[in-house]
């Protein structure tokens, strides 16, 4: 499942990474890198010492990551995010400091929606932030009945224009 027609814009990776600071993390996980647009760019954001897990659900865009990324610090599974813990698991990583989506979740089931972004929150650490974007505010009511702190911000300049939630535990 493909949420966009065009890759995102420099200004949505902008507003979705820019504020985070993966340089001290232990564990970051992105989930649907698609094309790897925001992979590219965790990746230079990374501390020496940071674990990326990519999640990717497409065969040919899996490939692709997996072809063209040879960063040690990067682990790339081909599966579903609903598989997040399984992942985590075969990594012996307990729980995350930061989850980057660009998962289509309105293109996704709701019940299967619910179920990824309570595995989310539960994959976090009490610290930890899930970061997401959207073209709609669809959302919006799911994060906020899973998270105790949700935040939007639009990104008008992105083609069609999305919104970013940030989204934390406490």
């Amino acid at each position: 499942m493909i949420g966009s027609v065009v890759p995102s814009s420099k200004f949505l990776s902008k507003k979705m990474l820019d504020h985070l600071d993966f340089s001290s993390a232990e564990f970051v996980v992105e989930l649907g890198p698609g094309t790897g647009v925001f992979t590219d760019r965790i990746i230079e954001k990374l501390g020496k010492d940071t674990t990326l897990l990519v999640i990717e659900l497409n065969d040919t865009f899996y490939k692709d990551l997996k072809s063209r990324i040879t960063d040690k610090r990067v682990h790339i599974r081909k599966g579903s995010a609903s598989d997040l813990q399984k992942f985590m698991n075969e990594l012996n990583v307990v729980q995350a400091d930061f989850i980057v989506s660009s998962l289509p979740l309105a293109m996704i089931p709701d019940i299967l929606r619910k179920r990824i972004i309570i595995e989310v929150n539960t994959q976090l650490n009490d610290q930890g932030e899930f970061i997401q974007f959207q073209y709609s505010l669809q959302s919006f009511k799911l994060f906020k009945k899973v998270f105790n702190k949700v935040s939007v911000r639009p990104c008008l300049f992105n083609m069609p224009p999305a919104f970013v939630y940030s989204c934390k535990k406490n």
